[in-house]
């Protein structure tokens, strides 16, 4: 048994503000992405059956463009954000949640900037 206080025990293990931004960052990203998600279905049903061509001519438009390149950040932003936290909650080894943690940074990173790339790409391939 031991004589520490409830308080004595929890002292070095952490602030409660510390996640605080880390929330804050996954709420604000999940609030945007329901009207982006709403835009990118309704967009997916509208071109159902459209050739390559016509679906270009649609995502070189400015604002379909830059819609879906947030969309695309907004979406790679909250993956991060929740798979950090998973990975904090459920992986106990330091090692491996701190390798854990940056390889799913960096796939996540180089994910985003491969989609948006290929959005620039058509747009400017549709625009030249």
């Amino acid at each position: 048994m031991s004589i520490r206080s409830p308080l004595a025990i929890a002292r070095g293990l952490g602030s409660a503000k510390s996640g605080v931004e880390h929330w804050w960052g996954q709420r604000i990203s999940a609030v945007a992405l329901v009207p982006l998600t709403f835009w990118f279905v309704g967009s997916l049903v509208a071109h159902v059956g459209a050739d390559y061509e016509a679906v270009s001519a649609w995502l070189s438009s400015p604002i379909q463009a830059t819609l879906m390149v947030l969309y695309l950040a907004a979406i790679f932003y909250h993956s991060q954000r929740g798979l950090q936290v998973i990975v904090e909650d459920y992986v106990h080894v330091e090692w491996a949640k701190f390798a854990l943690i940056i390889a799913l940074q960096f796939i996540n990173v180089l994910l985003a900037v491969a989609a948006i790339i290929f959005v620039l790409t058509i747009v400017l391939g549709a625009a030249g």
